[in-house]
């Protein structure tokens, strides 16, 4: 009983954390909107507004003859690029790719609590790029469903040292203000729980200087510091991909 408590059920549009919050949302049977903001959600779109299809895989199960299977080509580390194949979960690798590309992208969170989508009724991802189009997925979904709830879920990043009474869940600010992005967008209508309008007042904060945000986060000062810096400036963009890519039969298309 006393889980019911964080279950935000009084309202139609809740924030949630991590695998824990997938896991939770696709029990209850709400609309997922998965948030990895650095850099799995803000690659997947931009790679699906291109025309790619992104297979979605588990950390440490991406490899060259699970990719073979799907007909796919296999994103590589960050640090192999180009010397062993030419994607990642660097988004400005996949400005590259040409319509029907397929990819068998890897991440150990966004991909991680994307598995929860074959139990939900749709699963979104969701970024600052993409923001409204996401939004605008969702609400029609809701008007369709009156009986349905969404969680936008702020995947969060994993300490690599685990705590012994924490956990390796880590707060993720890039996460928590992309997610308040996509929640901005939705119809007045709806309502949000205290959660969301949480997220929802911490982007509305933070609207005016993303980009410095980000690169002075916690996670843009490591992708920075191991070279990426691009990475962060591609994903601090806001609205620039008009694409909400779903999951469907195990990969990322165009709604």
């Amino acid at each position: 009983m006393g889980s019911d408590w964080f279950a935000q059920t009084p309202f139609r549009v809740r924030l949630d954390w991590g695998r824990r919050g997938a896991k939770s949302a696709a029990e209850r049977g709400d609309i997922l909107v998965v948030v990895d903001a650095l850099c799995f959600s803000t690659a997947v779109a931009l790679a699906v507004s291109r025309g790619a299809t992104i297979i979605l895989c588990k950390k440490g199960e991406a490899t060259a003859e699970r990719a073979a299977l799907f007909c796919a080509e296999l994103a590589i580390h960050r640090d192999h690029v180009p010397a062993r194949g030419r994607f990642s979960l660097s988004p400005g690798t996949l400005r590259a790719v040409t319509p029907g590309t397929r990819i068998l992208l890897a991440s150990l969170n966004g991909a991680t609590c994307a598995q929860y989508g074959a139990a939900v009724p749709a699963l979104f991802v969701g970024a600052f790029v993409n923001a409204e189009a996401v939004a605008n997925a969702v609400s029609l979904l809701l008007a369709k469903h009156p009986g349905t709830a969404v969680t936008v879920l702020a995947c969060g990043e994993r300490w690599q040292e685990p705590d012994a009474d924490d956990g390796n869940l880590r707060f993720a600010i890039e996460d928590f203000l992309a997610a308040g992005a996509i929640l901005s967008h939705l119809p007045d209508t709806m309502p949000l729980s205290p959660e969301a309008k949480a997220a929802v007042a911490a982007f509305d904060a933070a609207h005016g200087s993303l980009l410095p945000t980000l690169r002075e986060c916690g996670s843009g000062i490591e992708l920075i510091g191991r070279g990426f810096p691009a990475d962060v400036d591609e994903a601090a963009a806001l609205n620039t991909i008009a694409v909400a890519p779903v999951l469907r039969d195990g990969g990322f298309h165009r709604l």
